[in-house]
């Protein structure tokens, strides 16, 4: 864990990983589930950093973490998602490009709504990948986008209609925006190995999964390194 200050100067902590490539090795942030900084979304954070990225996951729910649906949407609603995109996400982009060349922002579920919330909003990004997740759309201008952006949603998803990814694409491409959404046959939350026989509607499909990440791989290293 590290600290890192956001722009409005309070401190913020992370869980930061950094690769063989070291400190000048190009920067992902990355935004958590709803249940908070947990081993799944650390292990994202290796899984990022193993293929050579610096990687800083801020601590949204400031040590807090959801063991379950109820808590894990207790946590979140109590997040101001507006603080968070402008200052918690901001200053770990900020934190990473002190000496990386580029750094790029990516989120699950939740994270994946504060993901394209950051990409309106900190405009230091790089690169943009969203995991099934979307704010409500009228906080999204799509003419303030300007990294490119990726996206995987999915189409079973029981939280975040797949018909809204069809508004957000209109939208994007009404904007100029440089973007690639895909669309999975899964339910939400497909890529997070830990759901399966879930109480709540997600699950995991490795199928899906292997897909997007090979995708975001492949447009990571197109934008990033």
């Amino acid at each position: 864990m590290i600290q890192f200050k956001r722009p409005d100067g309070k401190d913020c902590s992370g869980f930061y990983v950094e690769p063989s490539g070291g400190a000048s090795a190009p920067g992902i942030v990355v935004i958590q589930e709803w249940w908070g900084l947990n081993e799944q979304i650390k292990g994202v954070a290796n899984r990022l950093s193993a293929a050579g990225y610096r990687v800083l996951v801020p601590d949204l729910y400031r040590g807090k973490v959801g063991l379950d649906a109820e808590e894990a949407g207790h946590l979140m609603n109590n997040l101001d998602f507006g603080d968070v995109a402008t200052q918690d996400v901001r200053g770990a982009v900020q934190y990473l490009k002190k000496s990386s060349p580029k750094a790029g922002v990516t989120g699950f579920c939740m994270g994946g709504a504060l993901t394209l919330l950051s990409a309106v909003h900190v405009p230091e990004t790089d690169a943009v990948v969203c995991w099934y997740g979307f704010p409500p759309l009228e906080n999204i201008d799509a003419t303030k986008i300007k990294a490119p952006l990726m996206g995987h949603f999915a189409i079973d998803d029981a939280f975040f209609p797949i018909q809204q990814v069809d508004v957000l694409e209109r939208e994007l491409q009404d904007a100029n925006t440089k973007f690639e959404l895909h669309r999975y046959k899964a339910q939400h939350a497909f890529a997070n190995e830990t759901q399966v026989n879930s109480a709540i509607p997600t699950k995991y499909d490795r199928t899906s999964a292997d897909l997007a990440w090979q995708r975001t791989m492949e447009f990571l290293k197109r934008n990033l390194s």
